[in-house]
């Protein structure tokens, strides 16, 4: 079936998912469904003895958690969603309803008890109309379930302990990810994949179908043909005869898409600031030292007002960056979501903080004075940061260009002036050794460099991209090469540099003679700088190269009807010297200095890469 024509009827609708599993939001974005998470506090604490069949256990458990975000949203969310929907996935073998394992030892009985065999995947989901309340009663409800069955190998020990110690099985119902390490287990499916990974998707699609497309509504109010009352007997919506959709419909769908996307655009910056607020407190490094902390004893560990801390916390848990439970005492308590131990922890490996702090502290106030930007065409350092000369090297200066700001503005750097400047500089570092932290190892591994045996980083910072190129082509030795100002600050992130096949020389690449290497690395440089620089800086290197030798370039490349990326259009709205550029552009830039490209890599990342060779 077409999907397109039944999830547009949702457009405008404040659909919502109660449910944090990553895989059926996965599943329904990829279906184009737009909607909001908002995870159940319900606690899945069912008697399972109690139901004459396991989908009649599984459909309950989605109902229910579907219902408690229903009621809860009004009051605590101060909205009410069109419609909720619930899920719930579980496994049976045996007449046994195995769900997510406590443990290893419970995943291994599991596992081992589906080694084998035959099983059944079953989820039941809810639909939850919130606008619609028959005889004056609870919510209407259309509810289904879906059976999948699926026949697992013969598993050995071995193998059995080798997928359990992957850690996989951990919260996955019955143990296993069939998208994942433990489609490796099963020899068949029959019926629906996309049920065993969460989320029966055609069989939404047709419930949707039978709600919105064949009632004789273009706006959905009328009573679908039937939902179940929450008394729920049963769960089957029965088909009716095809509506055809009026023109008006059409519209209406349209204009309820593009004031999703408007209203998506204004509210945009309270996201942002909700973030940057979060983190700057420590939300998120208290949480992983406490985690189930309630807000109240968030805020006595933060200073903060309790009113202030909860709204933090509950907006944080509709940006998926924190999830929720309600112990017995019936007081939600938060914790950290896998996004939020991954960037947004101070000693998590691939830690954004340093980054999410610059944008806070620096871009934020720069483009508060975007109409200015606009109408002078000029960029908004000193009436954002400064109010008089003097001041250039307050911490709290923007500093994309700051390392090679010192040297341009040297009469104006006073001795008073010279703390706050080694804060900016070790502020603007972290920012740039958190961003090259996530996003260097897909440069460094985007071409296979083997015939480069030496590496140049320019402006290569703190080192770490030059870590990654080190790591990922073990005959390369990297020298990373920035002005004395940085260089002098290494030993702040020592710690995460080796010192073998590593190392720093001090020079500026604009004045100095540039360290002789095979390959030569600009990662995040030539977009910050006017073309007269740039075209100075590649002259300079391709002086320094000999036919063969090559350079690996960095940025974000836009597409050449400059439609997207967005970020890359974003950033240039601070008018420095600089701009961005396609990849085709770039091409031609490096062509007029003698180098071919012969690879460009989209990663998928935050930068992207083009390899380049002198010929």
């Amino acid at each position: 079936m077409v999907l397109n024509p039944v999830i547009s009827k949702l457009a405008g609708k404040l659909v919502v998912l109660a449910s944090a599993s990553p895989r059926r939001l996965e599943i329904l974005r990829n279906a184009g469904l737009r909607f909001e998470v908002v995870p159940s506090w319900f606690k899945e604490t069912l008697d399972k003895r109690l139901f004459k069949a396991p989908h009649q256990y599984a459909v309950e458990t989605a109902k229910q958690k579907a219902l408690e975000v229903a009621r809860r949203m009004p009051c605590n969310h101060l909205k009410t969603p069109d419609i909720v929907i619930g899920a719930d996935t579980i496994v049976s073998v045996d007449g046994v309803i195995l769900e997510k394992p406590r443990d290893k030892q419970d995943a291994y009985r599991m596992l081992s008890s589906l080694s084998g065999k035959e099983h059944s995947v079953f989820t039941g989901v809810a639909v939850v109309l919130c606008h619609e309340k028959p005889n004056d009663g609870d919510y209407r409800i259309v509810e289904f379930y879906e059976e999948t069955k699926v026949k697992f190998a013969d598993l050995s020990e071995d193998m059995l302990w080798e997928y359990i110690d992957s850690g996989e099985p951990m919260d996955k119902a019955g143990g296993y990810g069939i998208q994942a390490l433990g489609g490796m287990l099963v020899e068949y499916v029959r019926g629906d994949f996309l049920n065993v990974v969460g989320f029966p998707l055609n069989h939404f699609c047709k419930q949707l179908d039978r709600i919105y497309n064949r009632q004789g509504s273009c706006d959905g109010d009328a009573a679908p043909s039937p939902p179940t009352p929450v008394d729920g007997s049963s769960g089957r919506a029965e088909e009716t005869g095809p509506a055809t959709a009026s023109r008006g419909c059409e519209d209406s769908d349209e204009a309820g898409k593009d004031l999703a996307k408007i209203i998506q655009l204004m509210d945009g910056f309270k996201a942002s600031k909700a973030l940057f607020t979060a983190c700057k407190l420590g939300v998120f490094d208290l949480l992983q030292r406490r985690p189930a902390s309630d807000a109240a004893q968030v805020a006595l560990q933060l200073e903060t007002s309790l009113k202030g801390t909860r709204r933090l916390l509950e907006a944080c848990l509709s940006l998926q960056l924190l999830k929720s439970t309600i112990p017995d005492c019936g007081t939600p308590a938060y914790e950290n979501t896998e996004l939020s131990k991954r960037f947004l922890l101070s000693d998590a490996p691939s830690s954004l903080l340093g980054y999410v702090a610059h944008c806070d502290d620096s871009v934020w106030p720069l483009f508060s004075h975007l109409e200015s930007a606009v109408r002078e065409g000029a960029h908004q350092h000193r009436r954002a940061f400064c109010s008089k000369s003097g001041d250039l090297f307050q911490v709290n200066i923007p500093i994309e260009r700051f390392k090679y700001a010192l040297d341009a503005n040297a009469e104006l750097l006073t001795q008073d002036a010279a703390y706050s400047s080694r804060e900016a500089k070790l502020k603007f570092m972290k920012a740039m050794h958190s961003i090259a932290q996530v996003t260097g190892r897909a440069v460094a591994t985007a071409f296979d460099l083997s015939a480069f045996k030496s590496a140049c980083d320019l402006g290569g910072c703190t080192g770490t991209m030059a870590v990654e190129m080190a790591r990922a082509h073990p005959g390369m030795s990297v020298t990373v090469f920035d002005l004395a100002a940085v260089v002098e600050m290494i030993p702040h992130f020592q710690s995460s540099t080796p010192q073998d096949r590593v190392t720093f020389v001090a020079g500026d690449f604009f004045k100095d003679a540039l360290p002789k290497a095979d390959l030569y690395i600009l990662s995040r440089i030539l977009h910050d700088w006017s073309d007269e620089r740039v075209h100075f800086l590649l002259g300079r290197i391709a002086d320094a190269c000999t036919p063969g030798r090559g350079l690996l370039l960095s940025e974000i490349f836009l597409e050449r009807s400059r439609t997207g990326p967005s970020r890359g259009l974003l950033q240039a709205l601070s008018m420095g010297d600089g701009r961005q550029r396609s990849a085709d552009e770039y091409a031609l830039l490096l062509k007029s200095h003698a180098f071919v490209v012969s690879g460009i890599k989209q990663t998928g990342d935050l930068l992207d890469a083009m390899l380049c060779v002198k010929v």
